[in-house]
């Protein structure tokens, strides 16, 4: 196995404490627009990019084909949108247990960092701040980049183009020494559809042990810092 250099995490659930608050938020913007969906199905979608999980949703609702979808869709997004950025503004946000043990022990590796989200890069900043996590290509600590669909023409998850985009501009070639990190399904299929040399789901975020076990894997950690025992 090659050393690894390229270190790829999720935000939401994975560096960043969720208690299920992005699905709390989809939830609310779904209701206020008559949108129907179970919280099993708003979960098993989490990490996928908002206004594809919205078109999807109105798709199953209304039917393949119907006109009024688009709109639906962009309409039910934009009320997601204020909703989330103004929970991210008023509330408080925490890295996730371990999340900030693992950035300094990559920093003294010399393993870069990057950050990918399905979230949009407004909120994403938002958060970033928050946290105090400002990218810069040569950080001495909190990360080297912060990635979202906007940057890859709004190819977000399950697609590998975050993680491809992340590689080139933290001049990481050889995707064996790209190791990537997600709480959720579609975190996995991220890395493996990327074609990383390790692709790893976390069991303390949205997702649990038994939720991410019947995907494919190349190992399931307790908690973020457990990174470690693979770098």
């Amino acid at each position: 196995m090659n050393q690894i250099k390229l270190v790829v995490l999720d935000m939401a659930g994975t560096t960043v404490q969720d208690q299920h608050e992005v699905e709390h938020c989809f939830k609310l913007a779904a209701q206020k627009n008559g949108l129907h969906s179970s919280d099993e199905r708003i979960l098993a979608l989490q990490g996928y990019a908002k206004l594809y999980v919205f078109t999807l949703l109105w798709t199953e609702q209304v039917g393949e084909g119907d006109p009024r979808i688009t709109e639906l869709a962009a309409k039910s997004y934009a009320d997601f949108k204020e909703i989330l950025e103004n929970h991210y503004r008023t509330q408080p946000v925490y890295p996730t247990e371990g999340c900030l043990v693992l950035f300094e022990a990559l920093h003294a590796k010399g393993i870069k960092i990057a950050l990918t989200t399905g979230f949009y890069r407004e909120v994403a900043d938002i958060i970033l701040g928050r946290l105090g996590w400002v990218p810069s290509l040569d950080a001495s600590s909190g990360i080297h980049l912060s990635v979202t669909p906007d940057e890859v023409n709004g190819e977000g998850r399950p697609a590998p183009a975050m993680i491809h985009y992340a590689m080139e501009k933290l001049g990481v070639t050889n995707l064996s020494e790209v190791l990537n990190v997600g709480d959720t399904p579609v975190d996995l299929a991220f890395g493996k559809n990327a074609g990383v040399g390790i692709a790893l789901g976390v069991c303390n975020g949205t997702h649990t042990r038994e939720q991410l076990e019947g995907h494919p894997n190349d190992g399931l950690i307790e908690k973020i810092s457990d990174v470690l025992t693979y770098v």
